[in-house]
């Protein structure tokens, strides 16, 4: 793993395309994903910092009506809970993770493609891919970054990555599993309820509006936006916040430099970048550590 301190990328790029958003399930960088088309299954709600509120619900009102949408592995066959922990005692060769980790990531795995075939959670489907782009990618990033006793809120948590590996990985750590839809949230709350998460919370909100109203030690995206709009999301609530920590692709130093003004101009400092591979050629990810204004830092 590579650890950069204080890195200023040298390459001179574009700007990243106002508003372009990445994969849910593979963190990729938004400026490769301009052409893709709206109706992807990421798990972005929270990212629409310029969304009408108007057309949101707030908690504790009556859920409008929804368009019908399709659920794209229906008939997706679900891994048995045997070749979702021998993926992923093959994803985590060398990694010494706990037996107990291992075992609960297999639960999480299995109620999560399961609850697949009945609403969009992932776009991974395959035990391999699973085990390395969800869960090794999420169990690196708490191997790198001090998170005993601090409060962590996972933005925009969708399936339940990064929060819920790192729930299990730090059991004295806070974590807090926070999205905007309903349904997700109802899915994350019985995760944490099978597995006895009792560090971790889901809560039904936008992002933004939790952290106007609460303080968190560290802020968490994972597959959400750009720098650019990730900073720009949470431009009102950033004093409410130490570290902002995003997880991203390969080429994450050309998204830096996209949005190295806006998050200047904001007050937020990029402190640290812990680069490593994925298995089986399943490419490079960056942990990239932003202190928010007045942030003491990871």
């Amino acid at each position: 793993m590579k650890d950069h301190e204080s890195t200023n990328p040298e390459d001179d790029l574009d700007e990243v395309a106002s508003g372009a958003t990445e994969d849910a399930d593979d963190p990729v960088d938004a400026d490769d994903l301009e052409d893709e088309d709206d109706d992807d299954t990421s798990d972005d709600e929270d990212a629409s910092a310029e969304e009408d509120p108007s057309e949101e619900k707030e908690p504790g009102e009556e859920e409008p009506e929804e368009e019908i949408e399709e659920v794209l592995f229906a008939d997706q066959p679900v891994p048995t809970r045997a070749d979702l922990r021998a993926a992923l005692d093959w994803a985590f060769e060398g990694e010494d993770a706990p037996e107990e980790y291992l075992q609960k990531c297999t639960e999480h795995a299995h109620m999560l493609l399961e609850a697949n075939t009945r609403m969009n959670l992932t776009k991974i489907v395959e035990p391999r891919e699973v085990a390395a782009k969800h869960y090794l990618d999420s169990w690196r990033a708490t191997r790198l970054m001090p998170l005993l006793g601090k409060t962590v809120l996972d933005l925009g948590s969708g399936a339940g990555f990064p929060g819920i590996p790192l729930a299990l990985a730090e059991p004295n750590t806070r974590v807090i599993v926070i999205d905007s839809t309903q349904k997700k949230v109802d899915f994350l709350q019985t995760v944490i309820d099978a597995l006895e998460l009792k560090n971790c919370e889901a809560v039904w909100d936008r992002a933004e509006e939790y952290l106007a109203r609460n303080r968190c030690d560290v802020v968490i995206l994972r597959a959400i936006s750009s720098v650019r709009e990730n900073v720009r999301l949470l431009r009102k609530v950033r004093h409410s916040f130490i570290d902002l920590v995003m997880l991203k692709g390969p080429s994450w130093s050309r998204e830096v430099r996209a949005g190295e003004r806006e998050a200047e101009r904001l007050g937020f400092r990029l402190d640290t970048v812990w680069e490593h591979e994925l298995p089986d050629e399943m490419g490079g990810r960056a942990v990239l550590v932003y202190r928010a204004p007045g942030g003491a830092g990871l």
